[in-house]
């Protein structure tokens, strides 16, 4: 497995987070090898989302897609792909 660590800036997160549960998570839970995902509340105005996949290429596809269509809400520093190395 792989995953996405996000990291944004979210300037209002009451937007944001309404943002995400309307837009967002509908559409990344259909994305390919979608497994998991975690949006975590930010500190101050920095924000992090774990999103995990089945494989590399399902992770890199997302990043590509997000980085295509990035959220109105928040302003995204960083996607890297990383490669879960234990889950419980």
């Amino acid at each position: 497995m792989h995953a996405l660590f996000v990291t944004a800036t979210i300037p209002d997160y009451e937007k944001a987070r309404k943002e995400l549960h309307e837009e967002g998570l509908p559409a990344v839970s259909q994305a390919p090898g979608f497994v998991a995902g975690y949006w975590l509340a930010p500190v101050g105005t920095r924000g992090n989302s774990v999103i995990v996949f089945e494989s590399e290429d399902a992770a890199r596809g997302a990043a590509g897609w997000l980085n295509q269509n990035p959220p109105t809400q928040v302003s995204i520093e960083s996607i890297e792909v990383r490669e879960v190395a234990g889950h419980a």
